[in-house]
């Protein structure tokens, strides 16, 4: 063996396999919590980085003389780099980088600066230091290999190919169907590995692009069939009691339900928000989750309009903008309602350009309408008390009834507040993104009262439907450990995150009573809740969600990666714990009908989303969006006055 590795010139890159194989390992067991539950699995944990080394590099051994070394470092270099930018991802997100999530870097990326870089630390570079070696020794040797090794190449390559099925066949033991049925990316990187989980991934995205090529009208008949069979007849004591007014949303940036009616130092964090939950004017759903993918506060605009669920891989916002879409604000135009988003960043940021034209929104009031001066700004864009004063003249210049939305910017990772925007005092858990939460939802808070306060001031209060939403978690299980001392507990489990996606649901109707309602939802349920009390029945769309008022609600709640969460039960991993007591089940003492529920809703979804099936669907009195005829250029010359129709 020794002489066949020194005759075909193969020891750089045996030293190159076996840095990256090293490397590799080191990264899962220090930046990922994979969930390694027996030894197969920590057998395969170690196994799998192996093939796609030996697959990747082989590459770098069809080259002759230096340009193999330097081919080889190059692949390396490259692998190295997915790596880390999967651990940096991971450190915020607890998922793995996707196609089509690179896909949005390419207009998000530059915006995400800040974040981005305060998830980076300086013993980073250690995860490049043996592209460093190679490279030393590269240019050490003396006698590179002096022509293209390709029979070496192919014996390589039937390595790789070799252990990967190796490595698979044993993965099926463990997990059957793993390639067919797993929605957890978690799932796919402890059994197969980074390097092959993009393999995957971009034969799933692929896959996905081809359905909607593929597809035709006779695909939409058996959604159509199922979402009929499971609508939920609307609650007469509130269907139509908000008939013609209008609608406010406001996405509450990153808030989480654990800061209602939390205290800092015997200060209320959100008094004001605080003040709604007890209200009896308004509802407040305590068991409200967010069901957001990685598309995050894009994910939750789009659950929100179209009550359908996220992607399992990347943002439908970036990824189906083209499709033919039957949202609210679409909805409403049958109605007489004109529809205006309000964003103090660019109007491509999530390409919201693109697919709020899909959406049938009429206009667009991006950066270019703000004053967007260094004092106004933070991380993604206008903090939120200038950006709520300067949207009022906007907002009162709209035809009547309107639909409008709002997103707030302030209270997103890391959290850290300019000293003239708060005086609130920071929290003292041990961790600096924990403790900083609590000053930037405060101001989120404060910048909610003077919001209603104009509002009212303004004459819109009692004119409208306000809904204010968490869009997603806004701290990850990256920060378990402060987040035991906020909560109190010794430790944070995975049943404990579930719950921990609690994010607030508020809906203030006027004349409407309300109150806190226990209820199980989540963000695809908003829609068809909305509408009812505007008066629209949506038994004729086709929706994921159920009115939550309605009395035949489903509290079943899915979740992008397949688990769920009940009254009865919590799913996580693939464990069931009692969801009021958090005791872990075993399989016999668990109804599986809520899974198959959860397992055909996101089919169905998926279905309408890939297939773009809704192109050959028309519901009664609904008319087609056409995005051609939708402009968000501001002219120079243009004012809150200018907006009128």
């Amino acid at each position: 063996m020794k002489t066949f590795i020194k005759e075909r010139g193969l020891a750089f890159f045996l030293i190159a396999v076996v840095l990256l194989w090293v490397k590799t390992y080191a990264a899962y067991i220090l930046n990922f919590n994979l969930g390694i539950d027996n030894t197969i699995q920590k057998i395969l944990l170690f196994v799998n980085p192996l093939s796609s080394g030996l697959f990747f590099l082989g590459f770098g051994l069809l080259f002759k003389k230096k340009l193999q070394q330097t081919a080889i470092i190059v692949i390396h270099f490259l692998l190295s780099f997915l790596l880390y930018a999967n651990i940096v991802y991971y450190r915020f997100f607890n998922d793995f980088i996707t196609i089509p999530v690179m896909m949005q870097a390419k207009t998000n990326g530059g915006q995400l600066g800040d974040s981005a870089f305060s998830l980076m630390r300086w013993t980073d570079v250690f995860y490049f230091l043996d592209t460093v070696i190679l490279i030393i020794l590269a240019l050490k040797m003396k006698k590179p290999a002096e022509k293209p090794a390709k029979k070496s190449f192919r014996i390589v390559l039937a390595s790789a190919v070799l252990v990967f099925l190796i490595n698979l066949a044993v993965a099926e033991t463990d997990r059957p169907e793993l390639l067919t049925r797993s929605f957890d990316r978690n799932y796919l990187v402890k059994y197969l590995g980074t390097y092959n989980f993009t393999i995957y991934d971009a034969v799933q995205n692929v896959k996905s692009n081809s359905q909607r090529a593929l597809a035709d009208s006779s695909d939409v008949t058996d959604v159509e069939n199922y979402m009929k069979a499971n609508y939920d007849v609307p609650n007469n004591v509130y269907f139509g009691k908000a008939e013609g007014k209008n609608v406010i949303y406001v996405s509450l940036e990153s808030l989480q339900s654990f800061i209602i009616d939390y205290k800092i130092n015997g200060k209320e964090v959100t008094p004001f928000l605080n003040k709604l939950a007890h209200d009896n004017q308004t509802f407040y759903f305590d068991n409200f989750f967010h069901q957001t993918g990685q598309g995050k506060t894009s994910d939750a605009e789009f659950m929100m309009e179209n009550s359908l669920y996220p992607l399992s891989q990347g943002s439908v916002f970036v990824n189906k903008a083209q499709n033919t879409l039957q949202s609210v604000p679409a909805i409403l135009k049958g109605k007489n309602y004109t529809s205006a988003a309000f964003h103090g960043n660019t109007q491509t940021f999530w390409n919201r350009n693109e697919m709020y034209k899909a959406e049938g929104i009429d206009k667009f009031f991006d950066s270019a309408y703000y004053d967007m001066s260094e004092e106004n700004t933070k991380n993604y864009g206008m903090k939120d008390k200038p950006y709520f004063k300067e949207s009022m003249p906007l907002l009162k210049s709209l035809p009547q009834p309107f639909y409008t939305k709002f997103i707030t910017l302030s209270n997103h990772f890391p959290f850290g507040m300019d000293k003239e925007d708060t005086d609130f005092p920071a929290g003292d858990f041990g961790d600096s993104v924990v403790n900083n939460y609590f000053q930037s939802a405060n101001y989120l808070d404060e910048s909610i009262e003077q919001f209603f306060n104009d509002l009212k001031k303004d004459g819109l209060y009692d004119k409208s439907i306000i809904v204010m939403y968490g869009d997603h978690y806004g701290i990850s299980e990256n920060h378990n450990k402060a987040m035991a001392k906020v909560l109190g507990k010794d430790e944070i489990n995975e049943y404990d995150n579930a719950q921990l996606q609690r994010v607030p649901l508020f809906i203030h109707a006027p004349g409407v009573k309300g109150g806190r309602n226990h209820k199980f939802a989540g963000d695809v349920d908003v829609a068809p809740t909305v509408l009812h009390l505007l008066g629209v029945d949506t038994k004729d769309y086709l929706m994921s969600g159920s009115d939550i008022l309605s009395k035949e609600h489903r509290e079943v709640i899915p979740f992008r990666n397949g688990d769920f969460i009940s009254p009865n039960y919590t799913k996580v991993s693939g464990k069931y714990y009692d969801t009021k007591t958090g005791r872990l089940l075993d399989d016999s003492e668990v109804d599986k009908k809520e899974d198959s529920l959860v397992k055909t809703e996101l089919e169905m979804s998926d279905k309408i989303i890939n297939g773009d099936l809704l192109r050959f669907y028309q519901p009664k009195g609904f008319k087609k969006v056409d995005p051609s005829k939708i402009d968000y250029t501001k002219r120079e010359d243009s004012s809150a006055d200018d907006q009128k129709e």
